[in-house]
């Protein structure tokens, strides 16, 4: 493979630095744009990923992350969304372990550390592509093009468009598959170091192997391979496409096939897809041979009827990714719910951006196929294929994907966009020499704002507060913006901002039944009730199967005093979430009220079988048998709940009492003294203890707790008279004395 250096590298307006300074420069520009998120909270998706996903527990199975997606769900429920990403479920679990619990610093470092690593790896992978695999006498791996790559790869380093990946912990997807995807790329590549004509199967069997690691991070992943065929087409054969087109039309392609047999190319072709056929059949069989299932909301276009309909909308999204590499100043977490109005008539005047971006395309395919200049064909054509490729798999030509536009699935594209923005900078560079100075100003200007850019972004990412509210100026249509900036007010406890935040929510989505839910909790807990009966009727009208709006109906509906309609609630939640514990202890408290004692006992017994250490269901068993006199099965169960929970102090108070009525007083002190050792500060249970004390006899630990209790409640019921009753006593056992 002989290769010239590229006329246009040394015109770049950049120092040239050695290997280590520019890889040492591009780490630090990578550090600075988003170091300020490495002290951030889990936000938006990590509660799902993170947060509530079991397989990061150790005291889980490590088989569970080889049977679950991304989100902890079985890969053969209904519900999953098929994200086969064992190996960054892997690396959150040892985050996990390190720090000790969910403490989120450890993760967001290592995300920051692997952007940085990336974006270095780039400087490697953009000298491949411009100016080929070169060696000097000693077998050193020579950069032809060390300004056009170092400038390719600071442009990487510093995109804001790679926030979302770097800044939100769920990016690590992204990140670890983007890693992979160079080392694949990379190793490929050592390949072919023997010489022309030679190749080493073993370095292709190897990068396969890491294209399935890759798979394992995201299945984004799989797309190495197809850059992997364009670089041995282009750059090991270095075929002209256009020509070769030409020959093969005028039938001139027999001596074309043979040079293509002899230099092993149709081989190697085979082994990458049969690798990439075998890797994609065991992704299959992994999924359950089965496409996960979205919703509109999620993708309206693909859900539209006609077909044209599709193609257009699909296009427009398109452009939208694009407009997003070129101007990264409107970001947002999510462009789904309203976000991107599909189009649906040719009068819709922004049906001229996938126009103008397919003619962009179609200026830079004539370039890359049709230039004189092979430097400029071989750079535009990798840019194109580092732009298109990794994209592929969230462009609905496939399958169908679960989002609108996601910024994260531009991490690997973008290295296209920069490598064509060099080659640009370079461009013009060696043809503006006039005006090299100007172009200078403009480059670093470019950097320096896309720097301030993204670790402006990065400071959005630390809170979700923070993420949710910088979306409503860029996506005001968007339902699921609204709902959650209400859910993070209301966490905060500002339910009154939270319920306006949800009531716009619901009118730009009327059939939204999480804002429904949510703002008929609210309600439900302002003593609304007959509204938010309104909405949760018409959530579960919307969504029959909605379990948790039917557990709220049921509490809404028991506080109205619709017994019988909250008990079909509570049973409808039931059916349709067979482990539902919390509605279980709801339908106890509904037969608690109806004076269905054994129902209610049932009820909670049930839901402490699902989850053993709910402790409110645990402590009603013990008053309610302990109300109805069944103080000896009110203390089994008790001591069968501090089993399990021996630190409650909740239960500690009510056995306490039971115990206390069968006149087991010493054993009942201890429940009492242990619990406020937990909680030293509740007036009642120094007021119990105290009458357990003036039962007892001993009378001055009695008037002790009462003025203890008193000081801490002074209106605490019954514990006045109590104490007043045991002065009284007190005050004539000294007259008997005297």
């Amino acid at each position: 493979m002989v290769l010239s250096e590229p006329y246009w590298d040394h015109h770049i307006p950049l120092p040239k630095l050695g290997p280590l300074h520019s890889r040492l420069v591009t780490a630090f520009v990578a550090l600075i744009c988003f170091i300020n998120s490495y002290d951030g909270d889990f936000v938006f998706d990590d509660s799902e990923a993170i947060i509530n996903n079991k397989d990061l527990n150790p005291g889980t199975p490590l088989s569970n992350i080889w049977k679950n997606d991304f989100w902890g769900s079985n890969l053969s429920s209904n519900s999953s969304h098929k994200s086969y990403r064992p190996l960054t479920v892997l690396t959150f679990r040892i985050n996990y372990l390190l720090a000790g619990g969910l403490h989120p610093i450890g993760f967001h470092m290592l995300n920051v550390a692997l952007h940085c690593v990336i974006s270095v790896l780039m400087i490697d992978v953009f000298a491949i592509l411009i100016g080929g695999l070169v060696q000097d006498g000693r077998g050193a791996k020579l950069n032809l093009c060390p300004k056009a790559s170092f400038l390719a790869a600071l442009f990487f380093a510093a995109h804001p468009v790679h926030t979302e990946s770097v800044a939100g912990i769920v990016g690590r997807a992204d990140l670890l598959c983007a890693l992979f995807f160079q080392l694949s790329f990379l190793v490929y590549c050592r390949a072919f170091q023997g010489g022309d004509r030679k190749f080493s199967v073993l370095w292709i069997f190897g990068s396969i192997l890491l294209c399935a690691v890759a798979m394992l991070c995201k299945e984004q992943g799989i797309t190495v391979l197809g850059v992997n065929a364009a670089y041995d087409i282009l750059m090991v054969c270095n075929l002209n496409i256009y020509e070769l087109a030409q020959r093969l039309l005028s039938r001139r392609k027999s001596a074309d096939i043979g040079g293509l047999v002899r230099s092993g190319l149709l081989m190697r072709l085979a082994l990458l897809f049969l690798g990439g056929s075998f890797l994609l059949y065991a992704r299959w069989r992994i999924m359950g041979t089965g496409p996960p299932s979205f919703t509109e909301v999620d993708n309206p276009a693909s859900f539209a009827e006609n077909v044209m309909l599709r193609i257009v909308n699909y296009n427009y999204y398109y452009s939208l990714n694009a407009w997003l590499l070129l101007c990264p100043w409107w970001l947002c977490f999510d462009w789904s719910m309203g976000c991107v109005p599909l189009i649906k008539s040719t009068t819709d005047w922004r049906i001229v951006w996938p126009l103008v971006l397919w003619c962009c395309l179609m200026g830079l395919v004539s370039q890359a196929l049709c230039s004189q200049d092979s430097n400029k064909r071989r750079t535009l054509t990798f840019g194109l294929v580092l732009l298109v490729i990794p994209f592929l798999p969230a462009s609905n030509l496939f399958f169908r994907v679960g989002f609108v536009i996601a910024e994260r699935v531009l991490y690997l594209s973008s290295a296209g966009y920069c490598l064509i923005l060099a080659y640009a900078v370079g461009y013009c560079s060696c043809h503006w020499r006039k005006h090299k100075r100007l172009l200078r100003v403009a480059t670093l200007t470019l950097l320096c704002v896309n720097v301030v850019r993204s670790a402006q972004r990065s400071q959005q990412w630390r809170s979700e507060q923070s993420l949710f509210t910088s979306a409503l100026s860029v996506c005001p249509l968007n339902a699921k913006v609204h709902y959650n900036v209400g859910k993070s007010l209301a966490d905060r406890g500002n339910q009154t901002a939270a319920v306006n935040y949800y009531r716009e929510a619901v009118r730009l989505h009327p059939k939204y039944v999480h804002a429904m839910n949510n703002l008929g909790n609210i309600l439900k807990e302002r003593n609304e009730l007959r509204e938010a009966e309104e909405l949760l009727l018409a959530a579960v009208h919307i969504q029959p199967d909605f379990a948790a709006a039917w557990m709220n109906l049921g509490i809404v509906q028991n506080s109205l005093k619709k017994f019988d309609k909250a008990e079909q609630s509570y049973w409808n939640a039931i059916r349709f979430r067979k482990k539902y514990p919390d509605c279980y202890y709801n339908l106890g408290r509904l037969y608690a009220d109806l004076n269905r004692s054994i129902d209610a006992l049932n009820a909670w017994r049930n839901a402490t079988m699902l989850k053993p250490d709910h402790s409110l269901a645990w402590n009603n068993m013990v008053i309610l048998l302990d109300n109805t006199g069944n103080l000896a099965q009110a203390e089994l169960i008790g001591k069968e709940a501090l089993k399990i929970l021996p630190k409650d102090h909740t239960i500690m108070f009510s056995l306490a009492n039971v115990l206390g009525k069968q006149e087991k007083y010493k054993e009942s002190e201890g429940f009492f003294l242990n619990a406020l050792k937990i909680n030293p500060n509740v007036a009642s249970c120094h007021g119990n203890l105290a009458v357990l004390y003036h039962r007892w006899g001993k009378l001055d630990l009695a008037k002790r707790h009462y003025e203890l209790s008193l000081r801490l409640d002074p209106s605490a019921p019954g514990t006045k008279e109590n104490y007043n009753m045991l002065k009284r006593k007190l005050e004539q056992r000294q007259r008997t004395v005297g």
